[in-house]
C-alpha cells in the first residue's frame, strides 16, 4: 500500500523515488518485519502463555525434549503477521505475484492453523489427518499453479549451472509445480524438530531467494548472466525479503532454549512460500540445493518407513535425522548449528549458479 501510494507521489516529491527501485523496498521490508517481530513477540508470547497453548511432547522422543513440554506453540501465526504486514505495504500489490504468494502463504498458514487448533485446543493427538491436510495442500497449490499456467503458458524449467538448458514439461509441468510447492511445506514441517533448526535455513533459502529473484527480474542482470529473464519476478526478492526479516525476529525467541515454538501454523506456510517463489522465479531444480537440509529431512522419513515395512528395520535411530543424531548424544545446540552451517554451504552452492553455466 505503501509502495502504490509513494509511487503515485513521485511526479510530486522527487524524494518518493527510492520506492521505485526493488532493492530499496527489499530492505525495507527486511526492516519493518524485523521490528515488528522483536517489538509484538513479547506481548504476543505472554497472550499464548495465558491461553495456555502449550507443546505437547512426543513420548517416543529425545528425553531431553520432556522438559520443553507446555512452551508455548502456534508462534507461527506471529510469522505471518510479521510477514504479511511489510508485504502489502512495500510490494506491487498490482502484481500478480503478489497474490499467488498470498494465496500459499494464507492458504497453507489455515492449515497449519486448524491443525494446531486441534491439537492443543481442541486436545486432539491427531489433529488434521494427513490426508486431509495433503488434500487441502493440493488443492491451493494446483489453483494457483493453474491460473499462473492459464496467464503465462511458461512451461520451461531451467537446469542449474547450464547456459539455455531447458526442460519443457508441457501440461505436466502444473502436477510438477505443485510437487514442489507441497514437497516443500511438508519438508520444513518435518525439519521443525528443535529449537530453531526449521527458521535458520528458512533465512538462508529465502535470502538466497531474494537474491535470485531480483536477477531473474532485472532484464540487464539476467541477459549478462544468461538467466531466465522473468518480468514480474523483482518483486519476489521483496516477498523473500520479508521472510527473512520475520525469521530473523522470530529466531529471537525460538532460538536455544527456545521460548515460543512455530507449529504447523508457520511451518506449512514457510515451506510453501519458497516452493511458490522457486516456482515463480523459474529456479525449481535449485530449491532442491538451495533447501538440501529439507530434502534430507523429509528423506530420511521416506527412507525410516520404507525399511520398517519392507524389512522390519530402522536404518536411522529415529527420524527424521536431527533426531537421529540427538539420540547419538549430539546436544541439541550441536545438532542446530551444525545444520545451519550445511544450509548456509548449500546457499552458497546454489548461488555460484549466477556465474557457473
Amino acid at each position: 500500500m505503501l509502495y502504490n501510494l509513494f509511487y503515485f507521489l513521485t511526479s510530486d516529491v522527487s524524494f518518493f523515488n527510492v520506492v521505485k527501485y526493488i532493492t530499496f523496498r527489499a530492505n525495507v521490508s527486511l526492516l519493518t518485519a524485523l521490528f515488528l517481530s522483536i517489538a509484538l513477540s513479547p506481548w504476543l508470547i505472554r497472550k499464548l502463555k495465558s491461553k495456555q497453548l502449550g507443546q505437547v511432547v512426543r513420548e517416543d522422543g529425545p528425553k531431553s525434549h520432556f522438559s520443553k513440554a507446555g512452551t508455548p506453540t502456534m508462534g507461527g501465526a506471529l510469522i505471518i503477521l510479521y510477514v504479511v504486514i511489510p508485504a502489502f505495504l512495500w510490494m506491487d500489490l498490482s502484481n500478480s505475484y503478489f497474490w499467488y504468494c498470498m494465496a500459499i502463504f494464507f492458504g497453507y498458514g489455515l492449515i497449519g492453523f486448524i491443525d494446531d487448533y486441534r491439537k492443543i485446543i481442541k486436545k486432539n493427538s491427531k489433529g488434521l489427518s494427513g490426508k486431509a491436510k495433503l488434500f487441502w495442500q493440493i488443492l491451493i497449490a494446483s489453483a494457483v499453479c493453474i491460473t499462473h499456467y492459464l496467464i503465462e503458458k511458461e512451461t520451461k524449467v531451467s537446469i542449474p549451472f547450464f547456459k539455455n538448458v531447458y526442460i519443457d514439461f508441457g501440461l505436466l509441468y502444473i502436477p510438477f509445480a505443485v510437487f514442489i510447492i507441497v514437497g516443500t511445506s511438508n519438508a520444513v514441517n518435518l525439519t521443525d524438530g528443535l529449537d530453531g533448526l526449521a527458521i535458520g535455513p528458512v533465512m538462508i533459502a529465502a535470502a538466497c531467494f531474494a537474491i535470485l529473484s531480483y536477477v531473474s527480474g532485472n532484464l540487464l542482470i539476467a541477459n549478462y548472466l544468461h538467466f531466465p529473464y522473468i518480468r514480474h519476478a523483482g518483486e519476489l526478492a521483496i516477498f523473500a525479503s520479508c521472510l527473512v526479516g520475520a525469521g530473523m525476529g522470530f529466531l529471537w525467541y525460538n532460538s536455544y532454549p527456545a521460548q515460543v515454538f512455530m507449529g504447523d501454523v508457520g511451518s506449512l506456510p514457510l515451506g510453501g512460500a519458497l516452493g511458490i517463489i522457486a516456482v515463480l522465479s523459474k529456479h525449481e531444480f535449485l530449491l532442491a540445493i538451495i533447501g538440501g537440509i529439507f530434502v534430507l529431512e523429509a528423506v530420511s522419513v521416506i527412507t525410516q518407513v520404507f525399511s520398517f515395512k519392507l524389512t522390519g528395520k530402522r536404518v536411522f535411530r529415529m527420524a527424521p535425522i536431527h533426531h537421529h543424531f540427538e539420540l547419538k548424544g549430539w546436544p541439541e545446540p550441536k545438532v542446530i548449528v551444525r545444520f545451519w552451517i550445511i544450509s548456509a554451504v548449500l546457499g552458497l552452492i546454489g548461488l555460484l549458479s549466477l556465474k557457473i553455466r
